[in-house]
């Protein structure tokens, strides 16, 4: 059958109700008459909202509770830097009415795929958005933290990248920081890490790139750091970002939508509170991430991590680097390195060997915790508790 005719003989299905806000693609069409695309679908008057990942997801679920209900592309559990989508994931993504995304710092491939399936939604890009805050990758499996030299406070009302339509989206010149960074409090006990650093940073393009899972193609990781939802600031500001612009597609509910904000930056506001609780032993601590996911955390709660295995996209590292790592680790008196649910533990316990640091498990996506509005103040508390555990 003809993409014309199938239009023609399911339009009047359709349109009525499941497509009020705009019409869609007919295939997509007959998704949505199997509710394929959940309980959001049913709120016709609502706009149907999409995020990539779940932190995103539960803000956008505090800001549309009592109303409807937005959808995930990117499923717990999965890489961001590299994700191949399910069909029910691209019909959902097909009709969106609204789209929040961190931005093509966090998943490059999802930029053209948002361009070719949802042309008309309303795409908001969250990394750069009005009251964010922007840190820089840090470079080399040796961190230098002293001051976070890599903040950038990049994101002022005046700037169109968070609440412009797709159409203007494309993020041309991403700028990269070039900082110079000085040491923290251990600057002798660097020096010799740094060497294997540098061996390390020459080798990291040997690393074989797409094993576990991820593809790299296109992700920077010398610039801008996209796990910016690991702030508590940022989560708050992107509350009120959300709201805002789903206050302009559904006027009506515009009043529902602020109070939620208001409402999840409370529940935030504790949430940090617990968090710094629970980390105040560990400050001090000296501890390894697996990738460089985590400055913004660290940034907010004072605490700070002295290398990371892998670069910031979570790509494989390669044996300089693990080499580098591990001097850092016996060199720096290293207490903890923390790995993560989806990669293989066996890395970290060779970089560990033969040292007294023992090993963790901490998940920037917060893989286990249920999904929806309580997620990302859970997050936050579960970072900190799996980090004080292995840490503290």
């Amino acid at each position: 059958m003809s993409m014309q005719r199938f239009q023609q003989s399911h339009d009047s299905a359709c349109m009525p109700a499941a497509l009020r806000l705009r019409s869609r693609a007919p295939w997509l069409c007959a998704a949505l008459l199997t509710g394929a695309l959940g309980p959001a679908a049913a709120a016709a008057d609502v706009p149907r909202v999409v995020t990539d990942i779940a932190p995103l997801h539960s803000l956008a679920a505090r800001v549309m509770a009592g109303l409807g209900a937005p959808e995930q592309v990117v499923r717990g559990g999965a890489s961001p830097h590299g994700y191949a989508m399910r069909p029910s994931e691209a019909a959902a993504l097909a009709s969106a009415d609204a789209v929040f995304w961190i931005g093509p710092e966090l998943t490059p491939w999802l930029e053209d795929t948002i361009g070719t399936v949802a042309p008309d939604a309303d795409v908001t890009a969250l990394l750069h958005a009005p009251g964010a805050t922007v840190m820089a990758f840090r470079e080399g499996p040796v961190f230098d933290n002293h001051g976070d030299e890599g903040e950038s406070h990049a994101a002022h009302d005046d700037h169109d990248h968070g609440h412009e339509d797709h159409q203007g989206h494309a993020h041309e010149g991403h700028s990269e920081h070039g900082e110079d960074h000085t040491e923290e409090a251990h600057e002798d006990d660097h020096d010799h890490a740094h060497d294997h650093a540098d061996e390390g940073d020459a080798d990291e393009g040997d690393a074989d790139e797409g094993q576990a899972g991820h593809d790299h193609a296109g992700h920077d990781h010398s610039g801008e750091d996209p796990h910016a939802w690991l702030s508590p600031e940022n989560a708050k500001a992107w509350l009120d970002v959300m709201a805002e612009k789903l206050a302009e597609l559904d006027p009506e509910n515009a009043e529902a939508y602020a109070a939620n904000a208001a409402e999840g930056r409370a529940e935030i506001d504790a949430a940090a509170e617990d968090a710094a609780r629970i980390l105040a032993p560990a400050k001090g601590a000296r501890f390894v991430v697996f990738h460089d996911a985590y400055h913004y955390f660290e940034h907010h709660f004072g605490i700070h991590a002295v290398g990371s295995i892998a670069a910031g996209d979570a790509s494989d590292p390669g044996p300089a680097r693990l080499e580098a790592v591990r001097a850092m680790i016996r060199d720096l008196g290293v207490t903890c390195v923390l790995s993560e649910p989806a990669l293989s533990p066996a890395v970290v316990r060779t970089v560990i060997e033969g040292s007294p640091a023992s090993a963790g498990v901490i998940d920037p996506l917060g893989g286990d915790i249920p999904s929806g509005a309580d997620f990302y103040p859970a997050l936050l508390r579960d970072v900190a508790t799996r980090l004080a555990e292995c840490a503290g």
